[in-house]
């Protein structure tokens, strides 16, 4: 499972059996922590997920970013009330390429924003750690508890 985090909108992405593609799955709106935890352990147990890849917001030297404080206490709550392991993929740009891979509408109308694209955003970042990953052993990630120095 991919998640893009924010604090408005949670985007949700999952891999295929094989680990070899992701695709976007929903969208949750982020308004009741418990909620939005309720709802990712219930697609954890839905789904048989077995590692969830969250986008950690990095400035340009690839450190945590002052949104990744906010991604990591997240993280920390969700990481309390479940056992699937919780890694950290670097998620620079991801919202960038995801508006790239949304279908424009051809008629928009005045002073409306685009479609949310964070589930395409987590499709773009799980997508990255499989290709990384390549199936095999090896960690590409950032496990939550390399990030114990972060308040």
């Amino acid at each position: 499972m991919g998640i893009d985090y924010g604090e408005a909108r949670i985007g949700i992405a999952l891999s295929d059996p094989f680990g070899l593609f992701a695709s976007p799955h929903s969208i949750i709106q982020a308004t009741e922590p418990d909620t939005v935890i309720k709802t990712i352990r219930a697609i954890l147990d839905e789904e048989q997920i077995t590692k969830i890849v969250v986008g950690l917001p990095t400035d340009s030297e690839g450190r945590p970013g002052p949104q990744a404080v906010k991604v990591l206490e997240w993280a920390r709550k969700l990481g309390e009330t479940i056992t699937t392991p919780i890694v950290f993929w670097d998620e620079s740009y991801s919202s960038e390429s995801a508006k790239e891979l949304r279908p424009r509408k051809k008629t928009r109308q005045p002073g409306k924003r685009g479609q949310p694209v964070d589930d395409l955003a987590a499709a773009v970042i799980l997508q990255e750690y499989l290709e990384t990953a390549g199936g095999n052993d090896y960690e590409p990630g950032q496990p939550l508890e390399a990030f114990r120095d972060i308040p």
